[in-house]
């Protein structure tokens, strides 16, 4: 997994707080971070955006072989 993907990867996740925090105590995270004032409320927007692309670049982690294959290591000795 490169840079862009683990980026992405740990947007999504803080995507997933944010919306479980809005789903269960109907607090918004971000916006209690980041929506104080006017530009500050840009800035929410543009953290909302970033977790959005990041949601798309995701998908293609869950299509990726390389998620597949890694449980197993070829440098693993024989248990035979």
């Amino acid at each position: 997994m490169n840079w862009i993907q683990r980026t992405a990867l740990l947007l999504v996740i803080v995507g997933a707080i944010n919306w479980g925090l809005i789903g269960l105590f109907q607090y918004d995270l971000v916006a209690g971070l980041f929506g104080g004032g006017e530009q500050s409320a840009a800035f929410a927007r543009v953290i909302y955006t970033l977790v959005g692309i990041s949601g798309l670049i995701a998908i293609s982690l869950y299509f990726s072989p390389e998620a597949e294959t890694s449980d197993v290591t070829e440098d693993a000795p024989d248990r035979a």
